[in-house]
């Protein structure tokens, strides 16, 4: 237990920013949730509209301390990989 006011002060805000963060972080598990069901069904079209709703998603939140911006850079990549895929665009790997 926290004894000292700054000490107390520092718990609620842990408290809150744990509570920001996993918010966000559920935000962007459903969003890339659903690019993937759209990918599954095979719709390229709206695959990619998911995709820039999870890219503007992961940007935004790759600026906090929610997510590291490499991570955000790396999911992106990946989600675009699967979307390259999809539309038979390539294999997915580098030249």
């Amino acid at each position: 237990m926290p004894n000292t006011a700054s000490a107390k002060k520092r718990v609620r805000q842990s408290a809150s920013r744990n509570a920001r963060n996993r918010w966000r972080s559920g935000n962007v598990k459903e969003a890339i949730n659903a690019f993937h069901k759209a990918a599954q069904a095979g719709d390229a079209t709206s695959a990619e509209t998911e995709l820039r709703k999870v890219s503007k998603l992961v940007d935004r939140y790759a600026t906090t301390s929610t997510m590291h911006r490499n991570t955000a850079a790396r999911r992106k990549s990946r989600l675009a990989k699967r979307l390259n895929k999809l539309r038979g665009t390539g294999s997915g790997k580098k030249a």
